[in-house]
């Protein structure tokens, strides 16, 4: 029987917080697993549920009505996830904020959603910006709807609750009405507001995308339905808990039951995979594109015959994606032999480095490169893409298990529709659809259909296997001064998987050629140099600067043209002297590049590129 058409462990009437009573029906079980004082341990459903009926009573205690807005501003972790589940249990809205916005962002969403308390993590430092707590303490005053900031850990100022004093507060209401707790939950309803989250937007302030129970209800039972998860995996959840994403991630947890592994964060992923050993991680593009990046780097640059085998097979596995892409089969005895003595090898060392049990990987924020999918496949590993806006809660499609269609990002998900515009825009129609844009009717208006199609601004075309394809956004595509069409991240996805380039943004809108701003990845720039018999560079900057780099670059772009027709091109580029990060503000949450954001800070470098020459509207 195929997995869409078992029965599902959920029902679309059962809200988040009732899925997770549901789960503590067995105690016992453990229900994540969470880095603590030095050491990775189980967290029972049993205890997840406890500090949920805690909090919502303390939420309840301290004036909390239904329709509250109450902002959580933090990274990644369990204690987000309880907290998110007693707001609504105090039948409260939950506005998360992302753990990379600045003050003013935050400032903006809190005043925005007119919430009024905000839970915030401890003041870490991670050299880059102020941790969250200062950026608060930053903000707060320009924020007067906030009655109350809660500290997760560490010390507090004068006017802040830790808490563990805040939780303390519902005991006394637990208390004198033991039955409060089921009797705020039987009062849900489907289409009261769960979540407005906040669409971390290129330029202009955000939108509060209005997301109810009903929504995640569905994204639950959806993904029971499709069989993405079962019941015995273990799941590595490292992306923003303010993105759609890992609030599908999070459905899918209450709704299947399956252990929530919740990582230390980005930059120590690949450590918490090694140590904990999940089955499934849902990441996004980058991510695949970094793990690319290293095997391709360490392999290409080993010395002597190891080096020589690892260049010759990719060699033949280039062959192998250009068939691919042409839709032709790729077979040869060289090619064969390179699996078996050199791709076999890659999988073996991933797979340790993985934590030897990874089964999946889901694929979804932005567009997947497809010579990074058909890598991946051919080490066997499986990747399903999926497609979804904050608007439509994430997923509207996905590839299915077994049944990966690399270059779609599959057909639509139960219950949901999709066709395309006259104009090639992908719209979408279902249950997992926002009601629209929160306090800002003329955007609703816009986005929205009166008979419920949702406008996603993406183009793209379905094949006659039902499969989306995504081919670009709408707003993204450059149109040239001769007239092409041009879709920028194609290009850019196919220089991405150079291991040199670590971020490309095209650029040609009304212009006569094609050019592109490039970001350098440090320790493949640095066996540039040394492959070239160069002196090291002391830092970044300096290596941005180096002919040694630039020939290398230009090489990738000489052999990205040959296979482009005139106008798809690229003329010239320039290499930034810093990376693009989401604390510079080139970068998203989900580390998509902020286009047009880049395209205004660095006009002055994009216009030399054109002799000088500026763009006239």
């Amino acid at each position: 029987m195929r997995a869409e058409q078992q029965m599902a462990p959920v029902t679309a009437q059962q809200n988040l917080v009732s899925l997770l009573v549901a789960r503590a029906v067995r105690p016992d079980v453990v229900g994540a697993t969470v880095y603590e004082g030095g050491a990775w341990k189980g967290v029972t459903w049993g205890a997840i549920r406890d500090e949920v009926r805690r909090l919502s009573a303390a939420l309840v205690a301290q004036g909390v009505k239904p329709g509250d807005r109450v902002a959580i501003f933090s990274g990644t972790s369990l204690r987000w996830c309880i907290t998110d589940l007693a707001v609504s249990a105090a039948r409260g809205i939950t506005i998360p904020i992302y753990a990379s916005n600045t003050p003013d962002e935050v400032q903006y969403i809190l005043e925005h959603s007119g919430s009024s308390l905000l839970f915030v993590d401890d003041d870490v430092k991670d050299g880059k910006q102020p941790g969250r707590l200062t950026r608060v303490r930053a903000c707060i005053a320009k924020a007067p709807s906030v009655k109350s900031v809660v500290v997760f850990e560490g010390p507090v100022a004068p006017g802040e609750l830790a808490y563990k004093d805040f939780i303390a507060k519902g005991d006394a209401l637990e208390k004198s009405d033991p039955k409060g707790f089921e009797t705020r939950l039987s009062a849900i309803k489907m289409s009261d507001p769960c979540l407005f989250i906040y669409t971390s937007g290129t330029t202009g302030n955000p939108k509060g995308v209005q997301l109810t129970h009903g929504n995640w209800a569905f994204e639950a039972t959806m993904a029971a339905q499709i069989g993405l998860m079962n019941a015995d995996d273990s799941v590595m959840l490292f992306l923003p808990l303010a993105h759609s994403f890992a609030q599908v991630v999070k459905a899918a947890w209450l709704g299947m039951g399956f252990r929530m592994v919740f990582s230390r964060g980005t930059e120590k992923l690949m450590a918490d995979l090694a140590e904990t050993s999940p089955s499934i991680l849902p990441s996004v593009p980058r991510i695949f594109e970094k793990v690319y990046e290293g095997v391709v780097g360490n392999g290409s640059s080993a010395k002597g015959l190891k080096g020589a085998l690892f260049r010759w097979a990719m060699r033949l596995f280039d062959d192998y994606v250009n068939a691919r892409l042409q839709g032709r089969e790729y077979s040869s005895l060289s090619f064969t032999l390179a699996q078996r003595l050199v791709f076999s090898k890659v999988r073996h060392t991933l797979d340790q480095k993985l934590g030897g049990r990874m089964r999946l990987f889901i694929s979804g924020g932005a567009p997947l490169s497809r010579k990074i999918a058909y890598f991946f496949d051919l080490l066997g590993y499986e990747v399903l893409e999926g497609y979804g806006l904050t608007e439509t809660s994430a997923a509207a499609t996905v590839n299915r298990p077994h049944k990966v269609k690399i270059g779609t990002v599959g057909p639509p998900v139960p219950g949901c529709e999709v066709k395309i515009a006259p104009d090639g825009e992908i719209l979408i129609r279902g249950p997992n659809v926002m009601v629209g844009y929160y306090k800002n009717p003329e955007a609703t208006q816009e986005a929205l259909a009166p008979d419920g199609w949702f406008r996603s601004g993406d183009i793209g075309e379905i094949d006659p296997d039902g499969a989306l394809r995504i081919t670009d956004r709408k707003k993204d595509i450059i149109v040239t001064a001769g007239g092409k069409n041009i879709a920028p991240q194609n290009i850019e996805n196919s220089l991405k998987t150079r291991p040199l380039i670590s971020q490309a943004m095209v650029y040609g809108d009304k212009r006569k050629y094609l050019a592109v701003l490039i970001t350098i990845s440090e320790e493949p720039a640095k066996k540039v140099l040394e492959s070239a018999g160069a002196q090291a560079a002391k830092n970044y900057a300096e290596l941005a600067k180096r002919p040694e780099i630039h020939k290398a670059i230009q090489a990738i772009i000489d052999d990205f043209n040959q296979h482009e027709p005139p106008y798809n091109q690229l003329k010239r580029f320039a290499v930034m002297d810093h990376d693009f990060t989401q604390e510079t503000g080139e970068l998203t949450p989900t580390l998509k590049v902020k286009r047009k954001a880049c395209t205004v800070k660095y006009q002055a470098i994009l216009d030399s590129l054109y002799d000088g020459e500026k763009l006239t509207v």
